[in-house]
């Protein structure tokens, strides 16, 4: 398993994921393994996965396969994506669609936090989407960042901030989670469902039901040990201790 956050803060939307892997009872770092960055670029959008190892590796290569980026700037354009994504976990990577015989829709059998300049999102393994007002987790210590976050939101000056506090403080705690830590940030557009910054809904709840389990532009920053990996290319890198 693993840890993924997403945050916005001020025009600035931040995504973040641990970088712990495991096989068996076995745990490996980025001190061991070469890929352990588990976010992957989707144009001017960054995804990370929770689930099986093999989530990310799947994901990327769907990514690497497209012929344009896809748009992932909010609820129907993410949806939209997923529809395709489904598709091709089942023809062409040969998922298991069934979690569970109660299942009303077949499963990606994993989650995907979204960061975009249209917002920060969630998708669930049936593909319901939620956008977020502030920050979420996702992955086996999702409740040890949520809880990190809520009460250092306040104090924190910005959103890459908040995302490395929950971060961390899910790798303290769980045992499926590792720094070092690597995150993501991109400029908000002024426009959509939320305002810039932390704003508030414009349009209302929204009604996406789901299971419950759990800056410059583009930057990229790593926490801890820099881990032994190339990123996907961006305008700029930079690495933080």
């Amino acid at each position: 398993m693993t840890t993924v956050v997403v945050t916005r803060r001020d025009g600035i939307a931040c995504i973040a994921g641990d970088t712990r892997a495991a096989y068996g009872d076995t745990r490996e770092g980025a001190d061991v393994i070469c890929n352990s960055d588990k976010i992957v670029r989707a144009g001017d959008a960054w995804l990370a996965p929770t689930g099986p190892a093999s989530a990310q590796l799947v994901l990327r290569h769907y990514m690497r396969r497209l012929e344009r980026a896809p748009k992932l700037d909010g609820i129907d354009s993410i949806f939209s994506f997923l529809t395709e994504f489904q598709r091709s976990l089942r023809d062409d990577y040969l998922v298991h669609g069934k979690e569970d015989a109660a299942d009303d829709f077949e499963s990606m059998r994993m989650e995907i936090a979204v960061v975009s300049p249209g917002g920060i999102f969630g998708c669930y393994p049936q593909r319901s989407v939620q956008e977020y007002k502030r920050f979420y987790a996702f992955g086996s210590g999702a409740a040890f960042a949520l809880g990190a976050m809520q009460v250092a939101e306040p104090h924190v000056q910005s959103a890459e901030e908040l995302a490395r506090i929950g971060v961390e403080a899910a790798a303290a705690f769980d045992l499926h989670t590792g720094l070092p830590l690597t995150l993501r940030t991109v400029e908000l557009r002024s426009v959509g469902t939320l305002a810039n910054g932390n704003g508030h809904a414009t349009n209302g709840a929204h009604a996406n039901g789901h299971r419950s389990n759990g800056a410059a532009a583009n930057g990229v920053a790593t926490y801890g040990a820099e881990p032994n990996g190339a990123h996907d290319a961006q305008p700029s890198i930079r690495s933080t201790r």
